[in-house]
């Protein structure tokens, strides 16, 4: 009975390994939307500090990392949230970028809301 329990225990942990590491590939859900005259991203978060979230923009790529510190006493039987996250994004439109950028963003109950300013083409006067 100790050998099947210890193997049980084994596969377990292996199979929840790989399924935080399935989770940090896929995660975080993001949802993205044009409102007015910004793009709205909103991304799922839970249990990371503001601090320890980045962000950056890079031509149309939003770059999204954040990592937390994971602290086990005892042994784990299950461990599937993600220690990481690390997220290139492609926007669909183009944003206003370097000094120009004013965007904004807010992290509240895990859930992360950024508005980015969408940049606009210029009118021509017809003569």
């Amino acid at each position: 009975m100790g050998l099947a329990h210890y193997m049980v225990k084994e596969v377990m942990k292996e199979i929840g390994n790989k399924s935080r590491e399935f989770f940090e590939f896929v995660l975080p859900p993001i949802d993205i939307q044009i409102q007015n005259d910004n793009l709205v991203v909103t991304v799922d978060l839970p249990g990371f500090d503001k601090k320890d979230i980045k962000l950056r923009i890079n031509g149309n790529i939003l770059l999204i990392s954040a990592e937390r510190e994971t602290n086990h006493d005892g042994a784990v039987i299950w461990h599937q949230r993600p220690h990481s996250i690390d997220k290139k994004i492609c926007l669909p439109v183009d944003v206003t970028e370097g000094e120009d950028l004013e965007g904004s963003a807010k992290y509240h109950n895990g859930v992360l809301t950024l508005k980015i300013p969408v940049k606009h083409g210029k009118d021509i006067a017809i003569e």
